[in-house]
């Protein structure tokens, strides 16, 4: 490559599709250098014959498929399965069926070191391997003589419906297929049994869809803006990721606060997500740990978010389960899978100290980790502490407290909170998924009432991996930019001078706060100015000792009296009336008695009776229901400008109130 600066090499899947490649770079030529490989015979077995018209499951066809090719000339065989936990069911079943000289050897991920090697080591009689999808490309089982190919597969795909990963079962492609026929033509001619027809394979995908399709696009975005590759869904991708994707992408840093519009209605990123770019993992990840200097735990989320950026360390061999669990237990916390790194990560520390480099691999062998994924952890910590460092972020060397902690990882998993079904034993979360704790979980035994998970994950249902106790009062502070807010129930409050109302607090749906009195003024100023208006001083339902307030009090419960003694219910000036009085003069900024009682302090310096009910206003609003009465009642007729003119006399006479009388004269 030093030689040839200008020639760029695209290190691949084998089973991509090269033609798009070559069509997406300018038809660049197509070169095939193909390994030396043996003859295959391809055997189509399907689970269900309709021919033969005999019910076997999946099981049963191995079984068949495996005393099929006992009876040709001895070799190892690898079986192709789905999953870890069906490689356990399908070792198990077979070792029942005690076949004469062979070894069964389960392959997969999660296996430690010394397992995964025994695949590799030489051994006498027939071997039958079985393995995940990893053996179709990432590795070679030496000595495969034959393969048999449920053809099917766990592959990862991002739900842009539910927001999560999910792990469904499926059919592999043909380019898949081929490579796991071809794991059996390295060495010798061999045969592959495919537990399907000719004509299933013939209808699949020619190719895998490749990842980009498939996850979450959050990663990407964020690093296109950050390098300034402009709008993603213009971007020439090999292949272009769905739209959908896309958006849920951008969704997710809104959330992360990493990314905001610009006034040209494209993304760029905020001060925060400029940071977050800058961290050599996931966005999620990387929100903690800047959060983390909030509260002082820095370290503690270095440690984390590196753990969790990496396979786990560690190992769960399936014939020393129980070893290793009490191995682990050490370092587990009832609250927190979370903090179990952190126990675990202080305890390897330690060790490494006193121990050598030998010593300290024989240790991790002991304690069931994985040396390799333990250096590749400490690897990740040193980059997150370099730039770190390179930000000015200082890094805590007091330990952090559990709320400090957790607040800080809570930041990056808004969207994987849940409250406790208490009766179906399971949690709802954001947009009301169904979610249980995965059962490796410290907290599963005993699930809080409010959870966070790292990861959430769809197999044979929604398990929430690596859990912690939260409370749902930290949720809200560190979710402002995306809770709704509910409001019900607003009314005037005597007690608090002002209007008061019930609120509820949603998270994607899921109620954070179910019941919360607040103030209701800074929500609709309009109608707690109307209500304060009505109850406060209409109604007069209000602790107040102004001068006005009283006296008006005292002018209305004269005419109450009037009507009283008339035996009248239409005296007295309606509700309506008094709240115009009031609604002419009241600023418009009054909206409680905190407000009213600053504005009356300026106003009345200036204008002390601009509230005051004034006789020849009041006695107008009394006089004209009286005239209507007294004229309905004694015919007078005659009219002023206020309207009927009586007889003042006759109103005392009938009014009996030398009080109110004065007020009308």
């Amino acid at each position: 490559m030093p030689k040839r600066p200008d020639l760029k090499v695209i290190i691949t899947s084998a089973t991509i599709d090269p033609q798009r490649f070559s069509s997406h770079f300018n038809n660049a030529p197509i070169i095939e250098v193909s390994g030396r490989t043996y003859p295959v015979e391809v055997r189509y077995r399907p689970i269900v014959d309709d021919a033969d018209d005999v019910e076997r499951d999946q099981l049963q066809a191995i079984f068949d498929a495996v005393d099929e090719l006992g009876r040709e000339s001895p070799g190892d065989i690898l079986i192709f399965m789905s999953g870890e936990r069906e490689i356990r069911d399908t070792a198990d079943a077979l070792m029942k069926q005690n076949l004469p000289h062979t070894e069964v050897l389960p392959l997969y991920a999660r296996l430690s070191n010394s397992e995964q090697n025994r695949v590799f080591q030489s051994h006498h009689g027939r071997r039958i391997v079985l393995a995940t999808n990893v053996a179709e490309t990432s590795l070679t089982v030496p000595g495969i003589k034959y393969v048999i190919d449920p053809g099917t597969a766990r592959i990862s795909r991002y739900s842009f419906r539910t927001k999560v990963q999910r792990l469904p079962i499926e059919p592999v492609s043909q380019a898949s297929a081929n490579q796991r026929k071809g794991r059996c033509g390295r060495v010798s001619d061999g045969i592959c049994i495919r537990l399907y027809s000719e004509q299933d394979f013939l209808s699949r995908p020619e190719f895998t869809d490749p990842e980009i399709l498939r996850t979450n696009l959050a990663s990407v975005i964020l690093q296109m803006t950050s390098l300034g590759l402009g709008d993603i869904a213009a971007f020439p991708f090999v292949e272009a990721p769905d739209k959908r994707n896309i958006q849920d992408g951008v969704r997710l840093l809104e959330e992360l606060g990493a990314i905001q519009t610009a006034s040209n209605g494209h993304q760029q990123l905020t001060p925060l997500g400029r940071q977050l770019a800058q961290l050599p993992v996931d966005p999620r990840l990387a929100r903690m740990v800047l959060e983390a200097q909030k509260s002082g735990s820095v370290r503690e989320l270095m440690i984390i978010t590196s753990a969790l950026s990496i396979q786990d360390p560690r190992e769960r061999p399936m014939d020393k389960q129980q070893a290793s669990d009490e191995k682990h237990r050490r370092f587990a916390d009832k609250d927190s899978d979370f903090l179990a790194f952190v126990n675990l990560w202080d305890y390897l520390k330690e060790q490494q100290k006193e121990l050598s480099s030998a010593q300290f691999r024989k240790l991790c062998r002991s304690d069931f980790l994985n040396y390799l994924r333990v250096r590749e952890w400490q690897d990740i910590y040193t980059q997150l502490r370099q730039v770190v460092k390179e930000l000015g972020i200082p890094v805590n060397s007091v330990a952090a407290d559990y709320r400090s902690v957790h607040t800080a990882i809570l930041t990056g998993l808004l969207s994987h909170i849940g409250q406790k079904d208490v009766e179906k034993q399971e949690y709802t979360g954001a947009r009301n998924a169904r979610f249980a704790i995965f059962p490796g979980s410290g907290l599963f035994k005993k699930p809080p009432k409010w959870c966070m998970v790292a990861e959430l994950v769809e197999t044979s249902r929604l398990w929430g991996r690596i859990a912690a106790r939260i409370e749902p009062e930290w949720v809200e502070p560190l979710a402002q930019h995306l809770v709704k807010h509910h409001y019900s129930d607003p009314h005037w409050e005597k007690a608090q001078g002002a209007v008061m109302a019930s609120e509820k607090v949603t998270l994607f749906g899921l109620p954070i706060v179910t019941e919360r009195k607040i103030n209701y003024g800074p929500i609709d100023p309009p109608l707690c100015r109307e209500l304060f208006i009505r109850h406060g001083l209409v109604e007069g339902d209000w602790q107040t000792r102004h001068a006005f307030f009283r006296a008006n009090l005292k002018l209305l419960a004269e005419v109450e009296e009037l009507e009283h003694k008339s035996r009248r219910r239409d005296i007295l000036v309606d509700d309506e009336t008094l709240f115009n009085f009031y609604d002419q003069r009241i600023s418009r900024d009054v909206i409680s008695a905190r407000h009213f009682d600053s504005w009356w302090k300026k106003i009345s310096q200036t204008q002390p009776e601009l509230l005051n009910f004034e006789k020849p206003c009041l006695s107008r609003m009394v006089q004209t229901k009286l005239t209507r009465w007294i004229i309905r009642t004694f015919g007078i007729k005659g009219h002023s400008n206020y309207g009927f003119l009586i007889n003042l006399s006759l109103v005392r006479m009938l009014m009996g109130s030398l009080s109110i009388s004065r007020c009308l004269s």
